[in-house]
């Protein structure tokens, strides 16, 4: 039988697709009922413009999701291979702990005004993704995998399917989806990244 050999640069291809679709789905389950997805409402039943606020979310979301996966791919530079294990693997578990906890949007997130639409929504967008959820799913998965450009671009896309339909069909969607099952879902996601990240 003859010896069947994958193309030059066909493993890294594989490799980049799989942690581009994982990046994707993960940001996406974390996002539905995240505050930046109540942020993406209030803008949206505010501001009425739809694509402008879908543009600025796309570059708050690159700019923070960048700076989120290089501290991911520095961490890997600082710790030791075992011990960065140990710690994914604990942060996912943590992460999957926290998506159980439903976010509220404080009012505060919605004061600023003046600045028009776009960079409005692109600076509280930002801000309002600190420290969240999905921007520490970031940091993990560019620890996790070595592809870091495909980080960014999976966690963004997820980040703009979880936002984008709110912003356009938000009053709509806002009673219909089941938040506290796709939660759940997220926080089973989570956990099994946890324990892919020991294996």
């Amino acid at each position: 039988m003859p010896l069947v050999l994958l193309p030059p640069g066909s493993f890294m291809e594989t490799l980049s697709l799989s942690t581009l679709s994982i990046s994707t789905f993960v940001v996406f389950l974390a996002e539905i009922g995240d505050k930046t997805q109540l942020l993406s409402l209030m803008l949206a039943l505010r501001f009425r413009a739809p694509w402008m606020i879908t543009l600025a979310i796309l570059l708050a979301t690159l700019l923070n999701h960048a700076a989120a996966a290089w501290v991911g791919s520095l961490v890997t530079d600082w710790v030791s291979p075992d011990v960065l294990q140990y710690l994914v693997a604990a942060s996912f578990f943590a992460v999957a702990l926290w998506a159980l906890i439903p976010d509220k949007l404080e009012e505060k997130e919605m004061t600023m005004n003046g600045y028009g639409v776009f960079f409005t929504t692109a600076f509280l967008f930002f801000i309002a993704e600190i420290g969240d959820k999905t921007q520490v799913a970031t940091i993990l998965l560019a620890a996790e995998y070595s592809a870091t450009t495909m980080v960014i671009i999976g966690t963004t896309v997820g980040m703009l399917l979880a936002n984008v339909p709110v912003v356009f069909f938000g009053e709509k969607l806002a009673n219909k989806l089941p938040l506290n099952w796709i939660r759940r879902g997220a926080a089973l996601l989570f956990a099994l990244l946890g324990v892919i990240a020991l294996i």
